[in-house]
């Protein structure tokens, strides 16, 4: 598996496994076999490429032979593209902290990599099996990914939220935004999906210029997600609040990719057994409800 730490060469890391074909078992291939292509001179390409091509062959039907992927007893890696205070440097985010807790109670190893601005590759990821799964997602992908199996135990319920600086006054339906002048970040659908009467509309890129637009006054309504909303507030030292009722609220989940299926009924009741017996909320408190005091 690859490891968790990326620097600013990711993306070039993913092109390199993308060509890594390893296999070690002494079951239906014979020996230990290992191909990969960033190890082997260009020269030896250009000598032998039939070769090679039969090894790689020969290595990919091994793999497909066992099933591909991690088993039970491996460390199992699942992505997000979420930041703080789901996710944090220092492992410290709910999500950090949640997923190594649940897995652990399941009796597994699991480890969380966080790729900031490249959420759809992480998906991508995962439905191919390059990953083992997603972190954090809404419920359904598995019709658009139908590699992906759903753990079906709620990992968290996301609130999204108008975010003020001056503006007072009730959220309970999409319609109460029309009075007002919104922003929000493109892609997020759940915003694009319903805000649709607004005064005024502007989609951003990223958060920075979303709080940017309420702290200038240039918007009177930023829309985003309640936890991570609150994180940027009190980053950026921003007098603002969430407006409540929230306008959705949505429940998330764990995904799997199917090679690990049998796992999946194994981390649903770990969750369950998390929430019942109180280390849920404990780790809720401590990475989620603490940023509201």
């Amino acid at each position: 598996m690859r490891q968790s730490a990326r620097g600013a060469n990711a993306l070039n890391q993913e092109q390199t496994w993308s060509w890594r074909v390893v296999f070690e078992s002494d079951s239906m291939c014979t020996g230990n076999l290992f191909f990969d292509s960033a190890f082997l001179p260009a020269s030896t390409w250009t000598r032998a490429p039939k070769q090679w091509l039969g090894l790689c062959k020969v290595a990919l039907m091994c793999v497909l032979a066992l099933g591909g992927g991690a088993q039970a007893a491996d460390k199992l890696v699942l992505t997000t593209g979420v930041l703080a205070p789901y996710t944090t440097p220092d492992r410290k985010g709910f999500l950090d902290q949640m997923i190594a807790a649940v897995f652990r109670e399941a009796g597994l190893e699991a480890e969380l990599q966080v790729f900031s601005s490249a959420t759809a590759r992480t998906l991508l990821n995962a439905d191919a099996g390059i990953d083992d799964g997603e972190a954090m997602r809404i419920a359904g992908l598995e019709k658009q990914y139908p590699n992906l199996i759903r753990v079906p135990e709620a990992l968290i319920s996301n609130d999204f939220v108008a975010y003020a600086t001056h503006v007072k006054t009730a959220t309970p339906d999409w319609k109460s935004l029309e009075p007002y002048v919104v922003s929000y970040m493109i892609g997020w659908k759940i915003f694009e999906n319903n805000v649709r009467n607004a005064k005024e509309v502007t989609q951003v890129r990223d958060a920075d210029q979303l709080f940017g637009l309420l702290a200038n006054g240039r918007v009177d309504l930023a829309l985003y997600e309640r936890w991570q909303g609150l994180q940027r507030v009190r980053d950026l030292g921003l007098k603002a609040h969430a407006l409540e009722p929230p306008l959705a609220r949505t429940d998330m989940f764990i995904y799997l990719h199917k090679k690990h299926e049998a796992l999946v009924p194994r981390v649903a009741q770990a969750l369950a057994r998390m929430k019942a017996n109180g280390s849920y909320q404990r780790i809720f408190d401590a990475t989620l409800t603490s940023l509201v005091k």
